[in-house]
């Protein structure tokens, strides 16, 4: 699954128009079923409940007030070209936060040791991954803010308070699964294998197709930045014994 998963995002960028949005929505769809079935695999049923439960039921709900209220991130709106929507918000858009939510938590398990500092490195990865999600989905033009101000430099019609609104998620949501799946378990190295190279692949395709192929080479740089400063600690952590 990861393999198809990835072959997916290398077509993407060479294609355009609706063949483009049928591969989003496969993607996600594509990485939500991984991350289930990996937490259920791998830690039982109460991780991959916590999962959906935070993640997918929780992340539509924020999603939906913020369509319908403008709080936490800003007054927006989407174009109807993602697939079926509930109350004005697409389905795959919690499916992908519940899929890149478990790999940056199995991450933070590998680089923190108390369950505070996993909830933060957690939540600070998850959040900057938007850094690279929102421009490449907004210059496509799937979504839009009403007033995308202030935004970072380089990064028009995003404003920089819907990045703080999914940091402030991300931490509820780390938080539920650093309850609930908190427990690194016995040789967690082994089986999270595939998630951890889903992180690793995620961020470094999002900085090459930011930079290269999307021509998006400002929000290449503040995804590299931020959001590697969770990502590449990783890269020494793997020498060590799990």
């Amino acid at each position: 699954m990861l393999g198809a998963l990835v072959l997916v995002q290398i077509c993407y960028p060479l294609t355009h128009g609706g063949a483009r949005a049928g591969l989003t929505i496969t993607t996600v769809v594509l990485g939500y079923v991984l991350s289930i079935a990996h937490a259920w695999l791998s830690r039982g049923a109460r991780p991959a409940v916590a999962l959906v439960a935070t993640a997918t039921l929780g992340g539509f709900a924020v999603e939906a007030v913020g369509v319908a209220t403008g709080f936490p991130f800003g007054t927006y709106d989407y174009a109807g070209r993602l697939g079926p929507e509930v109350l004005g918000v697409p389905l795959i858009i919690p499916l992908a936060w519940t899929w890149m939510a478990w790999p940056a938590w199995l991450a933070a398990l590998r680089l923190a040791r108390s369950r505070p500092a996993r909830i933060a490195l957690a939540a600070a990865g998850l959040a900057a991954w938007d850094l690279f999600l929102d421009p490449q989905m907004v210059a496509e033009g799937y979504w839009r803010w009403h007033s995308p101000t202030p935004a970072l430099p380089g990064v028009p019609g995003i404003p920089v308070g819907n990045y703080l609104g999914w940091l402030g998620f991300a931490l509820v949501l780390m938080t539920v699964l650093g309850v609930a799946a908190g427990r690194p378990g016995n040789r967690p190295g082994d089986r999270d294998a595939p998630m951890i190279a889903l992180w690793l692949w995620t961020y470094a395709s999002s900085v090459l197709a930011h930079a290269v192929f999307l021509g998006l080479p400002w929000s290449a740089l503040w995804g590299g930045i931020l959001m590697g400063a969770a990502v590449l600690p990783l890269l020494p952590a793997l020498r060590r014994p799990a």
